[in-house]
């Protein structure tokens, strides 16, 4: 390209003449001073430069619209009638499998499921720390030696049904050990009052406070580990009952209700606290008779806690296998359209098969399958729960409402709210994804316009020089014919002169004579 710095030659093709061993070359060169650039080179490698640009830009944007697309084919859903028909069966089966074998919601059941895993863990944890027997009471009793410093103010935070509750280095969390090591550094014990206040009262019996840091860690955390562990089963002279320990859902929220904004929240007709130690003594969920006195206590401590986790793994049962009954269908459907679409034959051409188009996750397609398989469940579970409440009530609306939320099975409730939620999220997402798909298809447009402008300005251009030069080229042919028309008539009248110097050559060299005349005669 043309620079200040040097010369630009323009050169002609040369044109060569061969006659025998008689060769003549002509060539036609433009020679242009650098201080004469042409002004048109700078502006064609400016527009050079934007072209380019432009064609990275272009690139950059199909690469990202392959990327929009491959998201838009995910977030899609491509199901069909065979993909309905086994969700909606596979939910109508798992409602099946949930009425006829997990049946209702028991507390009881879980709750003695509960007692019988914490009784066997207090006597396993006994039997490390040396205890020979296989009884709960031993087991608690040789637990019992390690004391919590807050247990002397059992009187100042809540008495023998609350303590446990309302003294928070008594709740089995990170939360309960937090507030044990504060009880070793401050002497003092954290919890509160009657009114679900926060309380703090100085420890009455000292002797579990350690002495230095050491001992404050070991009696903080390790103490603290071992009572919690004599707790949970009740107490050495009720073993197995009595009062537990409160689990981790209710001693988050005593620990919550202590805050100005849960303070004045109510329960029904209950503050959150006073809602929150009616479940934990056992009267929220009480059996009454029919004048609605008491029965028998249902206390929600640890116990009750894992039972209601036990039961809820009972309802998930069907939920699993819901789950995977289409999440299977949808991957060897998938996988056969694969094999057949790409004629794989053998197993070792297994690695043709594209297998984002076949794994049962992360896309649409599985998502509306899920959703329809798992709402169809909470269907069928939600009539078998109304039919077997109307039975059992026989017209009275408040046991048909407990019979009813017995038989639901929430963990099948919750699954179809997380299946509905990702598609309805999905659709959103796509929308978005498409909306940046036709911006950038927008943008395209506009760069391929500025493409076609670049182009067309370079061809004008270049148009504009070829004709400069072709100009140039004609003018010098007309200065060379000029030059050559000269020259003959030069020649012409240089022979009519050889006649009048043929005697003088005759003279000084007659030889020369002979050679113009070979020269003539074969020219």
């Amino acid at each position: 390209m043309v620079t200040k710095d040097n010369l630009n030659h323009m050169k002609m093709p040369d044109i060569r003449v061969v006659d025998d061993d008689f060769e003549v070359e002509f060539g036609l060169e433009l020679i242009k001073n650098a201080d004469e650039l042409d002004p048109r080179d700078s502006l064609l490698d400016e527009i050079a430069n934007k072209s380019s640009e432009v064609k990275d830009k272009l690139i950059h944007n199909n690469e990202r619209l392959d990327e929009l697309n491959s998201e838009i084919d995910r977030l899609t859903n491509h199901a069909d009638g065979l993909d309905y028909i086994v969700a909606v069966g596979s939910g109508v089966l798992a409602g099946v499998i949930d009425s006829l074998w997990v049946g209702e919601f028991s507390l009881e059941r879980g709750s003695d499921w509960g007692k019988e895993k914490v009784d066997k863990f207090v006597v396993k944890v006994a039997q490390m720390q040396g205890y020979e027997g296989d009884d709960i009471e031993g087991a608690i009793r040789k637990l019992e030696g390690f004391g919590a410093p807050s247990d002397s103010n059992t009187m100042d935070l809540g008495g023998s049904l609350q303590h446990h509750l309302r003294d928070f280095a008594h709740h089995p969390t990170l939360v309960g050990l937090i507030f044990s090591m504060l009880t070793q550094f401050t002497g003092k014990a954290y919890g509160t009052d009657t009114n679900g206040l926060f309380k703090v009262v100085d420890v009455k019996d000292k002797k579990l406070i350690g002495k230095d840091i050491p001992q404050k860690f070991l009696f903080g955390t390790v103490y603290w580990f071992f009572h919690m562990v004599s707790d949970m089963a009740g107490s050495s002279s009720t073993p197995g009952a009595g009062t537990g320990l409160p689990g981790p859902l209710l001693s988050l929220a005593k620990e919550l209700s202590v805050l100005p904004f849960f303070q004045n929240m109510k329960v029904g007709e209950h503050s959150l606290s006073e809602w929150i130690s009616k479940l934990f003594n056992g009267t929220l969920l009480a059996k009454r008779d029919a004048d609605g006195r008491i029965v028998e206590q249902v206390r929600f401590d640890l116990r009750a806690e894992l039972g209601v986790m036990y039961e809820l793994g009972r309802q998930a049962i069907p939920v699993i296998i819901n789950e995977c009954i289409v999440r299977g269908f949808y991957f060897i459907r998938r996988l056969a359209m694969e094999i057949k679409e790409k004629d794989i034959r053998q197993f070792r051409e297994l690695n043709r098969v594209d297998w984002d188009r076949v794994k049962p996750f992360k896309n649409r397609t599985i998502v509306r399958m899920l959703t329809i398989a798992t709402g169809t469940f909470t269907a069928v579970d939600m009539v078998d729960a109304a039919i077997r409440g109307g039975l059992k009530s026989g017209g009275n609306a408040a046991l048909f409402a407990k019979e009813f939320l017995l038989r639901v099975n929430f963990v099948g409730v919750g699954r179809f709210a997380i299946a509905v939620s990702s598609d309805v999220f999905m659709g959103v997402k796509r929308s978005g994804v498409r909306n940046e798909r036709m911006m950038i298809m927008g943008e395209q447009l506009h760069l391929k316009n500025a493409q076609i402008f670049y182009k067309q300005a370079e061809m004008w251009i270049a148009a504009e020089k070829t004709e400069d030069t072709i100009n140039e080229v004609i003018a010098f042919m007309e200065n060379t014919t000029i030059y050559f028309m000269n020259a003959l008539e030069d020649n012409s009248r240089s022979l009519e002169k050889i006649g009048s110097y043929k005697a003088s050559i005759e003279e000084n060299d007659s030889a020369l004579l002979d050679e113009i005349n070979d020269i003539l005669k074969w020219g």
